[in-house]
């Protein structure tokens, strides 16, 4: 931590809190009480998944309408923190919200889980593009992923916490029912989430930004149609960008399903929780790693070894048996989650025109939301057609292999940074 700036671990500990949400209400504990809530309403196994499954391609289309718009906005003056505030809110709320939606009533707990993605997702649209406003180029690669490994290790202590609680209501020693327990857990969600957002509000500025003009949406609206006409001028952003609709649908879709594909293999809600707790455990210093490894090897050629370590994931994926075979499986995910995720954000911050950050961030979420609809409904169908889950997993390869190749015609970034100082206070 000594080795960051106040601007840099405040970022950075956003990612502390708001993982939280990634594996409590995305990944983990969310989904299999969904999945309880769906079967005792009598929606089979396949069916539920799908559900969950199409429910993430609507939120994702929503946002991924709204990002560029939003983001092109945001670039100007003092106007980052507020649309990140906006999404913060709608999160939290949201995620709260979980925790009162009455038993058994499936349908709504998706509705509320709309909302809170919502306000997840968005808010990190902003949160993404903060990163050129706390660190300069040459250290991005290491502050973004000091970030995704904070957000691994902070997101296990609620996870624990989670467990801990679902557990003992489980063998009937604190006088909660699973349910119940479960409820908890999104209010502890909610809660730490909010709690390590506090420095990031306290300590993290827009430093490059547009200055304000007379009305600021139409000329959003005149500057995202300029920069689109003139794409030809950003090729090596653009080309990435394709690149990592691709690998990013992939990585996103494993996981936000994996716990519901983990139900459908018949494994425990406890084994599922355990293997997703070693997970991020494991995911942490994965990370960190990422970053140290991409300044020698640079960030393009890391990149390559996640997306390889996501083809063998979805190959193995096939031939799951048993509870070994899932702790395998997540093992190998988790020790490339964070970094794939952590060198794209870095990789892309390095091509962005910093005043237009935000713009330009939009577009990185427009690609990865459009992704993220594509993935999922790949899954859900193929799911749906086959009957087994596994062969829904398996095609996801194609994507992986689409991603690496247009990868490999993307140039390395080229530094504007005129001298490697530290954005400090």
């Amino acid at each position: 931590m000594a080795k960051f700036t106040k601007p840099e671990k405040s970022w950075a500990l956003y990612d502390w809190g708001s993982s939280a949400y990634s594996i409590i209400i995305t990944t983990a504990v969310f989904p299999l009480f969904y999945k309880a809530a769906a079967t005792d309403a009598g929606v089979g196994l396949a069916d539920s998944t799908a559900y969950l499954s199409y429910t993430i391609a609507i939120f994702t289309f929503i946002l991924a309408m709204l990002g560029p718009l939003l983001g092109t906005i945001a670039d100007y003056e003092g106007m980052k923190k507020k649309f990140f505030t906006v999404f913060f809110v709608l999160g939290t709320v949201s995620t709260a919200m979980l925790a009162f939606v009455p038993e058994g009533q499936w349908l709504w707990l998706l509705i509320c889980y709309v909302f809170a993605a919502l306000g997840a997702t968005g808010a990190n649209l902003f949160y993404d593009a903060f990163i050129v406003d706390v660190t300069t180029e040459k250290r991005m690669n290491r502050v973004s992923a000091f970030g995704y490994g904070l957000g691994y290790i902070g997101s296990t202590i609620p996870f624990a916490l989670a467990i801990l609680i679902i557990l003992l209501a489980q063998n009937e020693i604190l006088p909660l029912s699973v349910t119940n327990a479960s409820r908890l857990a999104f209010l502890i969600t909610a809660a730490w989430w909010i709690l390590f957002s506090i420095p990031l509000f306290r300590h993290v500025k827009q430093k490059h930004f547009i200055k304000r003009e007379a009305s600021p949406v139409v000329q959003s609206f005149r500057r995202l149609s300029k920069t689109i006409r003139e794409i030809r001028q950003y090729r090596a952003l653009f080309l990435f960008l394709i690149a990592y609709f691709f690998y990013i649908d992939g990585v996103g879709t494993i996981i936000s399903l994996s716990t519901a594909y983990g139900t459908d293999l018949g494994l425990s809600a406890t084994s599922l929780l355990i293997v997703l707790f070693a997970t991020q455990v494991v995911a942490a210093p994965f990370a960190i790693l990422y970053g140290k490894l991409a300044d020698r090897f640079t960030g393009k050629k890391m990149l390559y070894v996640g997306i390889c370590v996501y083809i063998i994931v979805c190959v193995y994926a096939v031939f799951i048996e048993t509870i070994m075979d899932f702790w395998i499986l997540a093992m190998l995910v988790a020790t490339s989650q964070g970094g794939i995720q952590a060198l794209s954000r870095s990789y892309f911050g390095k091509l962005v025109p910093k005043q237009n950050a935000n713009e330009f961030f939009g577009f990185y979420n427009i690609f990865g939301k459009f992704a993220a609809i594509t993935g999922p409904l790949l899954v859900g169908i193929t799911s749906q057609i086959t009957g087994n889950s596994s062969l829904g997993v398996l095609s996801l390869v194609v994507l992986f292999i689409i991603g690496l190749v247009v990868l490999i015609f993307v140039p390395e970034p080229t530094p504007h940074d005129p001298v490697d100082e530290v954005a400090a206070e």
